[in-house]
C-alpha cells in the first residue's frame, strides 16, 4: 500500500512532466520558441520530476521526506526563475549572459538537446500570453502548487498512510 507522500509525489511528477510536454508542443507545434529562462524551467521542471519519482517509488520514509523536501526547494527556484522572467527578464531587448543564459549554455544542454533545451528567443520575443495570461505567470503559479503538494510531504511525521 502506498502511503498519501509517495501518492502526492507521483502527482507532482506527472504534473512536472506534463508542463515539459506542455512547453514542447508549443515550442514544435504552435511555433513558440523559448529562452533561456524558459528553458531553465525546464529543466527545473524535469530534476524536481525525476527527485519526485524517486521519492514516489523509492520506499522508505526518510527517503520520501527528503525528496520531498528537496522538490518544495526546488520548486521555490523555480518560482524566482519564472518571477525573474516575468518581471525583469521579459522587459530586456536581451537576455543574452543573464544566469539562465550563462547557465544553461555552460552545462552544454543547450547544445547537447536543442530540442530540448535549445535557446531560440530573447525573453521579451518569448512573452507569449496563454488564454490571457502570460506563459511565465503560469509556470510560476503551477511552481507554487508543486511547492505546496510537497511541503507537507517533507513535513509529515509518523507512518501516515
Amino acid at each position: 500500500m502506498t502511503s498519501r507522500s509517495e501518492r502526492l509525489l507521483r502527482l507532482i511528477a506527472l504534473l512536472c512532466f506534463g508542463a515539459v510536454g506542455v512547453a514542447l508542443v508549443s515550442q514544435h507545434v504552435f511555433d513558440m520558441p523559448p529562452c533561456a529562462w524558459c528553458v531553465m524551467q525546464r529543466l527545473i521542471y524535469l530534476v524536481i520530476g525525476v527527485i519526485a519519482l524517486i521519492g514516489g517509488f523509492g520506499g522508505g520514509r526518510a527517503l520520501t521526506r527528503l525528496c520531498g523536501a528537496l522538490a518544495a526547494l526546488l520548486s521555490l527556484s523555480g518560482v524566482v526563475a519564472a518571477w525573474y522572467q516575468y518581471s525583469v527578464a521579459a522587459n530586456m531587448l536581451s537576455c543574452d549572459q543573464t544566469f539562465a543564459d550563462r547557465f544553461m549554455t555552460g552545462i552544454g544542454l543547450e547544445s547537447a538537446i536543442p530540442s530540448l533545451f535549445g535557446i531560440f528567443a530573447t525573453c521579451m520575443d518569448a512573452k507569449v500570453p496563454v488564454l490571457g495570461v502570460e506563459y511565465a505567470l503560469w509556470s510560476l503559479a503551477l511552481f507554487v502548487i508543486l511547492f505546496f503538494m510537497a511541503l507537507p510531504v517533507a513535513f509529515r511525521r509518523g507512518n501516515a498512510r
